[in-house]
């Protein structure tokens, strides 16, 4: 029997996974202060800007009340800003200056991690889970509506 005929519930032991990664990380960023929920927040929106909180759920792949909890903790320490946007009716998120400190800070405990799992599965296993992983995100309603939409156009 192969592992994908076994009984096994490919979400379940993604999700226990999933959990586990996340302590590890959560781990080895304690003394930076920031978990890797935060962490990955504050990358995304190093990397994207000053991005309105929609589209930031969007990139995340969470929906707006997750995100809104996310966001609270660090608006609260100040690394991050939710401010009016240009109407009423939209909100953007910007990282601060104290943020992009708290992100350069915590780089190195990052990388430490990433290493560490790098060790333990061994560096093609990584990549192909993180290719697979790829692949898996593309299940998303929205990742799958937008894949649509541009092999329609």
């Amino acid at each position: 029997m192969t592992a994908s005929d076994s009984a096994a519930c490919a979400c379940g032991r993604l999700r226990r996974a999933s959990r586990a990664l996340t302590q590890f990380y959560d781990d080895a960023l304690a003394p930076t202060g920031l978990r890797v929920t935060q962490l990955s927040l504050m990358r995304t929106l190093a990397r994207e800007g000053t991005t309105r909180v929609s589209a930031l759920a969007k990139v995340l792949m969470l929906d707006r009340t997750a995100l809104s909890r996310a966001l609270d903790p660090l608006v609260a320490r100040g690394y991050v800003r939710v401010v009016s946007g240009r109407d009423a009716r939209t909100r953007e998120v910007t990282l601060t200056r104290a943020g992009a400190a708290a992100l350069d800070d915590a780089a190195a405990a990052w990388k430490r991690a990433q290493a560490a799992v790098a060790r333990r599965l061994g560096r093609e296993r990584l990549d192909t889970l993180i290719e697979t992983l790829g692949d898996l995100e593309s299940l998303h309603p929205d990742q799958a509506a937008e894949r649509l939409a541009q092999e329609a156009a």
